[in-house]
């Protein structure tokens, strides 16, 4: 995990003055770390009928993609309002600095689909309520949530309760 933690960035006062912004971005250039980080998101998975990973539009996309294909599953996208083409699901949720939406296709999982949400970082759990929400919506079953980054004391493990919840990393 060494190689994962010493590749994030601590950005202090960013986005807004008195957040502490954890930045994945250089852990995404080192294949070595990138490699870690991805065996360790999918290491309580395999063999846990796991039938497509989801994730959230944007990081959500890197994670969720090589998880998916670490899992040998599909990937689900979840996207904001307008950039799906197909018939979609939406779902509206607030954030601690207003509201938002994800969608997804109708079509993208099935009842008794086990899907996996995954994102790079768990604070509030707002979007991660959300996913999970649009996923059940559909019928699937959420068997976890995994996140290289929990946030502490930020609400977002009690905010998603009682889904199972892992992840790599936690400040």
């Amino acid at each position: 995990m060494h190689r994962i933690e010493s590749r994030i960035r601590a950005i202090p006062d960013f986005p807004k003055p008195g957040i502490l912004f954890r930045d994945i971005t250089p852990v995404l250039g080192d294949p070595e770390a990138m490699a870690v980080a991805i065996d360790a998101l999918t290491a309580p998975f395999h063999g846990a009928g796991v039938s497509a990973v989801a994730g959230m539009e944007a990081r959500g996309f890197i994670f969720g993609a090589l998880v998916a294909k670490a899992l040998n599953v599909g990937f689900v996208p979840l996207r904001k309002p307008g950039k799906l083409p197909y018939d979609v699901k939406k779902v509206d949720y607030d954030l601690e600095y207003g509201s938002a939406s994800l969608e997804v296709h109708r079509d993208a999982v099935t009842r008794g689909d086990k899907v996996l949400i995954v994102d790079d970082l768990l604070a509030t759990g707002g979007t991660a309520l959300a996913a999970c929400e649009l996923i059940e919506a559909l019928g699937a079953d959420v068997v976890s949530c995994a996140f290289l980054i929990e946030l502490n004391g930020l609400g977002g493990r009690e905010r998603l309760a009682p889904r199972a919840l892992h992840h790599v990393l936690s400040y």
